[in-house]
């Protein structure tokens, strides 16, 4: 791997777990000799990398007395290794008490350094490195000095602590969703750490021994080969580590969603059933606007009756006569947040109220709720465009602000699919699922740093922080991970994946679709497809007794990548100890779309209207077992599944299906559409769930089959 923006002259990393080479400056000149040379498989230009609780574990169903906590241990002895911008080892959601020590087997451990003690590591924290050479800090420190590595860490593992929260709001007992599994920190460079840093701290993670890694990282995608990212993680799955990334923040976009190879697991985000609410009250009959707030105030909650003023809230835009004494309504989503944490405070504003544009959720549950100095709004854009018309038909607009400084918990429609959220297809294999799971990532809360942050322009100082994105939903899934591999500790990544997926609810907590909060247009709602949702969102109960499983492993994914037509020479970039060549006929024989995963992708390009694709399921119930196939077809296509009954005697018997696509879209003016449907096998214990994805027409993608892909860097995803 080449290292860009470094100076010159020093090997940086090699690695020998997950892949097999080292990172190193080099010119251009050397870099493309270098890639000549005997033995060298591939040479990858450095790329940066973007990063992407009190409610969160009860909506999942977790509970202290019974249930999935109880059935796994509450993760106990499971090791989590995060990836990401470090850790704050005094955070209460990191004390380690009535933990037994780490198992004999870890290898990994902390290590010094000026701000970062090893001995801040325990029974909870069972490790503490940093890589940053390529991210050229001046200090390899573990410390976070960002809040992002913090919060997800004490999301997934964190201890139990009672009495968390921000301010007055989402007061309660925070605790991880595998309260008892262990942390192992590598840290990587805040913002846009190189992929170089990556893949030594993926290379340290697997050596030192961890069970699971979380990632809430990403950049935009490109073929499997040439994403050194993707080929770590292949290491990584190979070595028996689940790996769980987030999947991006660049929703409602289609075709936006990162991370996407069958051996990551990718994971959307999406709200919870708890609100901050509050108001703006506007004068002359302007109506009541509702909406988000944690600002706190120790008086009666209302402010004065002050003028309004529209602005971009750019710095240079802002000045005395235009915010003193005024509520300034901030218009766009590129608003600068030192600007409202300095700027705006300075030039003593009465207010901030900050509008969304249609990129944004319409009914409000899933806007973005942020901590402000000032007394601060958040409106939806249903209401943010009532507020725009009142301001454009008032000579003289006024308003005030009311905060209630409440927690609502259970009141609204949850999960519904956060607009921020990045959707499929897949733009790189469109015939394989992404995101694969959605879980709780809006409004989070978890631990934070104990000084203001180098992010979000963050002035406070707080234990906990909420805090939004699939970066805050990737961790949950770490943790229900961590549960299961408790619980089955013999199985691999695809069976963990698999259970994940397969027990995934589609149903919100008022027993109907979950809703996509992606902005449609008109307002109205739109059931979430599973480019939007993926399989649905996670259920830890049911993931730990799934019954029957998809299993995968590097072989299976070695056939996957000769379905895309990729060379020896590119195969030995992730298997160089493997024979890989592909020679195996009989294998993927319908093309990627046949790996035995827990979902189906189907296009239909206008070459033959039947496809038929193959699975292979194994029993992981101890009982004998009879499942019955259901068929939620989509419409214009006929779904044929051969048996339609599958009985099985032993605990980890397999048993193989096919799968007959019948496009009937003949006659439909316009057949380049997606239709969507399920397959079910049940019997009156269990329901194992795949989602159907059927393309009908030609597909126009520029990445399909190993084509070369833009490496322009993405926008921030935290």
């Amino acid at each position: 791997m080449v290292a860009a923006n470094t100076s010159r002259g020093r090997i940086l990393y090699t690695y020998d777990t997950v892949m097999h080479g080292f990172a190193v400056q080099l010119t251009g000149d050397e870099a493309q000799r270098m890639s000549s040379s005997a033995g060298v498989t591939g040479v990858y230009e450095d790329r940066v990398i973007h990063t992407h609780t009190t409610r969160s574990p009860g909506f999942l169903g977790l509970d202290p007395g019974f249930g999935a906590w109880e059935d796994a241990d509450f993760g106990d002895g499971v090791i989590i290794g995060f990836v990401d911008t470090g850790i704050w080892p005094e955070s209460s959601s990191f004390d380690d008490s009535g933990l037994s020590p780490v198992r004999p087997s870890w290898r990994g451990g902390c290590v010094n350094a000026d701000d970062f003690n090893a001995s801040l590591c325990n029974n909870k924290l069972v490790g503490a490195r940093a890589f940053t050479s390529a991210g050229q800090l001046a200090m390899a420190s573990t410390r976070d000095t960002d809040g992002h590595g913090t919060h997800v860490a004490s999301t997934a593992a964190g201890s139990e602590v009672r009495g968390a929260g921000v301010a007055a709001f989402a007061r309660g007992t925070a605790r991880g969703v595998a309260p008892k599994a262990r942390i192992a920190m590598y840290k990587v460079p805040d913002g846009s750490p190189p992929v170089s840093d990556i893949v030594a701290a993926i290379d340290a993670a697997v050596k030192d021994g961890v069970d699971i890694i979380s990632i809430s990282l990403g950049y935009d995608p490109s073929p499997f080969h040439n994403d050194a990212l993707a080929i770590a993680a292949f290491g990584a799955e190979r070595k028996g580590v689940f790996v769980v990334l987030s999947g991006g923040n660049e929703g409602p976009e289609s075709s936006t969603v990162i991370n996407l190879a069958p051996w990551m697991t990718t994971v959307g985000a999406a709200t919870v059933d708890r609100v901050f609410p509050a108001s703006l009250s506007l004068r002359d009959d302007g109506g009541v606007l509702t909406g988000q707030s944690l600002y706190s105030t120790k008086s009666n909650g209302v402010t004065a009756m002050v003028s309004l003023v529209s602005s971009s809230c750019n710095k240079d835009d802002l000045g005395p006569d235009n915010v003193t004494g005024k509520i300034v309504v901030c218009v766009g989503n590129n608003i600068d947040l030192d600007t409202l944490q300095r700027v705006l405070p300075e030039l003593h504003a009465a207010g901030v109220i900050l509008t969304h544009n249609s990129s944004w959720s319409p009914d409000g549950d899933g806007v973005w709720v942020m901590a402000f100095p000032l007394p601060t709004l958040i409106l939806s854009h249903t209401a943010s465009e009532m507020l725009q018309a009142y301001m454009t038909s008032s000579p003289y607009p006024v308003a005030c602000l009311r905060f209630s400084c409440d927690t609502v918990i259970g009141e609204n429609r949850a999960p519904m699919v956060a607009s921020l959220s990045s959707r499929g297809p897949n733009p790189v294999v469109p015939e394989l699922l992404k995101p694969d799971v959605i879980a709780p990532g809006m409004n989070i809360l978890g631990a934070w740093i104990g000084e203001t942050s180098s992010s979000l322009g963050n002035r406070r100082k707080d234990k906990y922080m909420i805090d939004s994105g699939t970066s805050m939903a990737c961790p949950h899934v770490a943790g229900v991970a961590a549960l299961i591999k408790k619980k089955h500790p013999s199985w691999t990544p695809a069976m963990i994946r698999s259970a994940l997926m397969t027990t995934a609810a589609t149903l919100d907590n008022t027993d109907r679709d979950i809703i996509d909060d992606g902005f449609t247009g008109d307002g109205s709602l739109q059931v979430a497809t599973p480019f939007a949702a993926g399989a649905g969102h996670v259920r830890p109960q049911l993931a730990l007794d799934p019954g029957l499983v998809y299993d995968a492993g590097a072989r299976d994914y070695i056939d996957f990548l000769c379905s895309l037509n990729y060379t020896t020479e590119q195969l030995h970039r992730f298997a160089p100890d493997m024979a890989t060549s592909c020679t195996r006929t009989d294998e993927l024989s319908s093309g990627p779309a046949d790996l035995n995963y827990p979902s189906f992708v189907v296009v239909f390009n206008g070459s033959t209207d039947v496809r038929t694709l193959t699975r292979t399921v194994t029993k992981v119930s101890k009982e004998a077992e009879t499942y019955n196939v259901t068929v939620v077809a989509p419409e214009h296509v006929k779904v044929t599944v051969t048996p339609a009954i599958l009985e099985f005697k032993e605990q980890y018997e397999k048993k193989s299906y096919a799968v007959q696509f019948i496009s009937k879209a003949h006659g439909i003016e316009n057949k380049a559409v997606w239709e969507f449907g399920r397959i079910i096998w049940e019997n009156n214990k269990r329901q194992v769930t795949s989602p159907v994805a059927v393309e009908l027409g030609e597909l126009n993608n520029a990445m399909l089959r190993n084509t070369t892909a833009s490496c322009k860097a993405a926008t921030s995803n935290l």
